[in-house]
């Protein structure tokens, strides 16, 4: 019997690829997101490509009773649920404090941290029952280290870290793995929808930086949920060569430079 993923947010960017990488190494996979259109289009993908088995689940995490009828069905329609990755998440805005928009805050919230505890709720069971899974919490750099306008987003990604850290100790005595996978800068959407749809801002994030493709954290969650039984990557965070951490770059090593 083939491994079944789920995986949250898998319209674009992390998501998608975590999906298709797992489809194309035969998993079964369940896949979420808010788009419906780019979910039919990328469950059509996958069956025809890898004649994957793919159940898609348009929902929004934030919304809990969506989150908790939905994966209420999920579970008369598979009997195991093998690896869990919790990549639905963003961040909206870049603000000191101050001037912070109040309803960027609650989506961010709403979204990395309470999304992530609807469905984990949901599913933790599951694994719990079967003694067996693997949870993977698609944190950041900005978990790590907190950088200039980022506050409620750095603070949403340390939750996501404290939370990871505390669900690898509540589910350890189901066998449960628990990982947190922290990407630095990674050229996806995630900048287009910080800036509100602003491509020319989005793309100067990116300049002089050979940021992270979505795939390479694909390939780090594929190695981290096929490793032995008894083996747990716990905390995993990974940057491109050109950024040392979250805050400290090419760019920010030749701003200090050039004073």
């Amino acid at each position: 019997m083939n491994k079944t993923i789920f995986v949250t947010g898998a319209t674009s960017g992390f998501g998608k690829a975590i999906a298709t990488l797992f489809a194309q190494k035969g998993f079964d996979v369940i896949i979420n997101g808010r788009r419906n259109d780019r979910l039919q289009a990328l469950k059509q993908e996958l069956e025809t490509q890898f004649q994957s088995k793919v159940i898609a689940l348009c929902f929004d995490v934030r919304d809990k009773d969506a989150v908790n009828q939905s994966l209420s069905e999920l579970k008369q329609q598979v009997a195991q649920i093998d690896i869990l990755v919790n990549n639905a998440g963003l961040a909206a805005g870049l603000a000191t404090i101050d001037e912070g928009d109040t309803d960027n805050w609650d989506r961010m919230i709403d979204t990395n941290i309470k999304g992530l505890l609807y469905v984990t709720r949901q599913i933790a069971p599951m694994m719990r029952e079967q003694c067996s899974g693997h949870i993977v919490n698609i944190g950041s750099t900005a978990g790590k280290l907190a950088y200039k306008n980022g506050n409620v987003y750095c603070a949403t990604k340390f939750a996501v870290d404290a939370l990871s850290q505390s669900m690898r100790i509540d589910l350890l005595p189901y066998g449960i793995k628990v990982t947190a996978i922290n990407p630095g800068m990674a050229e996806t959407e995630f900048s287009l929808v910080r800036f509100a749809g602003d491509e020319a801002r989005a793309a100067k994030m990116y300049e002089g930086v050979s940021a992270l493709k979505a795939e390479d954290i694909a390939d780090a969650v594929y190695y981290c949920a096929t490793l032995p039984p008894h083996v747990c990557i716990n905390d995993l965070t990974l940057t491109c060569l050109t950024q040392a951490n979250g805050f400290y770059s090419i760019k920010e090593a030749e701003r200090i430079t050039n004073k």
